[in-house]
C-alpha cells in the first residue's frame, strides 16, 4: 500500500500542495517547528481514519484564510496503490457552509469520483502512526489506550467500526433514558430495547478487542525482547469492564489472567448474553448515577514487563520500549489482517529515543511500508539511512524537494 501522490488545499497551513511520494525509500519531513511536518501526516492519517490525530474539531483543520469565504473548505486527495488495484483516488472535502445564517458542517467523502460513507472507503488506505505522546499507552488514562485499540481495528474490520459508531450513539441516547427514568418521566421497562442493541454491539467490540490484543502480544514479545536482549518479557492484559467467561472454564474467569491465549477467546455470541446480565444486574445503580455502569466504554489494557505493570512500576526507558515494541507489533498485525503494509508515519519520534532505540528503528525501516518521518535535527539520522532516503524541506507550508 503506497501514496504516490499528495494533494492538500486549505488543510491546516497549505494553501496549495502537490506532492509526489516515492514508494521504495523512507521520506524525512525537515524544517523547523509550526512550518507543517506533522500536517502531512495528518492529513495522511485523516484520509485513512476520517479523523485527526491530533484535534477533535474538523474546523481547525480549515485554513484560516478561508474564514471569510461563503464555505471555508479544505481538501484531502490522495493518488494511491494497494492490493486491489494499481491507481485509486480517495478524497475527503471538509465544508463549513454558513448560508442561512447559521453555519453547517460537512464532510464529503469520495472513492475513484463516486461518494462513499466512511464505512464504504475502510481498508483502502490504511496508517500506523507512531508520536512521542504515544507514552500514554503505558502511563496515562484508560481513554488513550481504548483510543488505540479502536483506531487500529476500525481500520481493517468495518464490522468493528460498524459496531464502535453505533455503540456510541447507542450509549449516549441509552444514559439520556437512565437520567429520564430517575426523573420519573420514564419507564425501566424501556430499557430492554436499548440494552439489546447496546450487548449486540459491545459484545462485537469486546470479542474484536480480545482477539487484536492476544493476535498483537506474540508480535509484541518478539520485538521487546530483541529490545532488551532478553531479559524482559511484555504482556497485555485486557482488562473489560464486564468478565466474560468461557463455557469450558467452569465459572473461571477466563480474562482475569495474563496473557492473552487462543483458549480464551470468545465470540460475541458467547458474550452478549453475559453482557445482558451485567446491565439488569447494574439497573438499579445504573438509574440512580445516570450512566450505564459497565461496557467497552470502560475497558482498560494493562501492560506488564516481567510481570509488573509497567504503569505502575515501570521506568521512563522501559515504558519508551514496550511503546516501540507495540508500534512495531500494530505495523506487522496490520499486515497480516490486510495482506499488505500500511504507511507507517513517525511524527518526532526518532529524536526521543536514546542511541541504542534509534538505532533499532532505523534498521527497522527497511522499505517495506512506506514510511514518513518528520523531524528538527536531521544530525540524529545516520549517514547510510539519509543516504537511502527522499529527504524534504518544510517551511512555512511550502515543501522543497530540492535539499536530496
Amino acid at each position: 500500500m503506497y501514496i504516490n501522490h499528495l494533494s492538500l488545499t486549505n488543510f491546516r497551513n497549505y494553501a496549495r500542495l502537490e506532492l509526489s511520494l516515492p514508494t521504495d525509500k523512507p521520506i524525512v519531513l525537515f524544517g523547523d517547528n509550526a512550518q507543517g511536518k506533522t500536517s502531512v501526516l495528518e492529513a495522511i492519517t485523516y484520509l485513512a481514519t476520517s479523523n485527526s490525530p491530533y484535534t477533535t474539531s474538523d474546523r481547525q483543520l480549515i485554513h484560516w484564510r478561508t474564514d471569510d469565504d461563503p464555505i471555508p473548505f479544505a481538501r484531502m486527495s490522495a493518488e494511491l496503490s494497494n492490493k486491489e488495484s494499481r491507481y485509486q483516488k480517495l478524497d475527503i472535502t471538509l465544508m463549513l457552509d454558513k448560508s442561512g445564517g447559521g453555519s453547517r458542517f460537512k464532510k464529503d467523502i469520495k472513492h475513484n469520483n463516486v461518494d462513499k460513507r466512511v464505512m464504504d472507503v475502510v481498508g483502502i488506505l490504511s496508517i500506523v502512526l507512531f508520536v512521542p505522546q504515544d507514552l500514554s499507552l503505558i502511563e496515562g488514562s484508560p481513554s488513550d489506550r481504548r483510543r488505540f485499540m479502536n483506531t487500529t481495528l476500525k481500520q481493517v474490520d468495518v464490522d468493528y467500526l460498524m459496531a464502535l459508531n453505533e455503540y456510541e450513539k447507542l450509549l449516549s441516547q441509552r444514559n439520556a433514558l437512565l437520567k429520564r427514568i430517575a426523573e420519573k418521566r420514564s419507564s425501566p421497562a424501556e430499557l430492554e430495547f436499548w440494552d439489546e442493541q447496546l450487548a449486540t454491539n459491545g459484545s462485537i467490540l469486546i470479542a474484536g478487542r480480545q482477539q487484536f490484543l492476544r493476535e498483537l502480544e506474540v508480535k509484541a514479545q518478539d520485538t521487546h525482547h530483541a529490545l532488551t536482549g532478553g531479559r524482559e518479557t511484555l504482556t497485555l492484559k485486557y482488562q473489560p469492564s464486564i468478565i466474560p467467561k468461557s463455557d469450558n472454564e467452569s465459572k473461571q474467569l477466563s480474562f482475569d489472567v495474563l496473557g492473552l491465549d487462543l483458549n480464551r477467546q470468545l465470540t460475541p455470541d458467547q458474550i452478549k448474553p453475559q453482557y445482558l446480565e451485567y446491565l439488569m444486574a447494574e439497573r438499579r445503580e445504573s438509574i440512580q448515577r445516570g450512566v450505564t455502569l459497565s461496557g467497552p466504554h470502560r475497558d482498560e489494557l494493562r501492560m506488564f514487563i516481567n510481570d509488573r505493570d509497567s504503569g505502575l512500576y515501570g521506568s521512563r526507558g522501559q515504558a519508551r520500549t514496550a511503546v516501540m515494541a507495540l508500534k512495531f507489533a500494530e505495523l506487522q498485525w496490520m499486515r497480516d489482517r490486510i495482506d499488505e503494509y500500511p504507511l507507517f508515519l513517525l511524527d518526532e519520534v526518532v529524536a526521543e529515543l536514546d542511541s541504542k532505540r534509534r538505532a533499532f528503528l532505523l534498521e527497522q525501516l527497511d522499505g517495506k511500508a512506506q514510511t514518513l518521518v518528520t523531524t528538527t535535527e536531521l544530525e540524529i539520522f545516520t549517514d547510510s539511512f539519509l543516504d537511502n532516503a527522499q529527504v524534504l524541506n518544510v517551511v512555512n507550508g511550502q515543501i522543497d524537494t530540492s535539499s536530496n
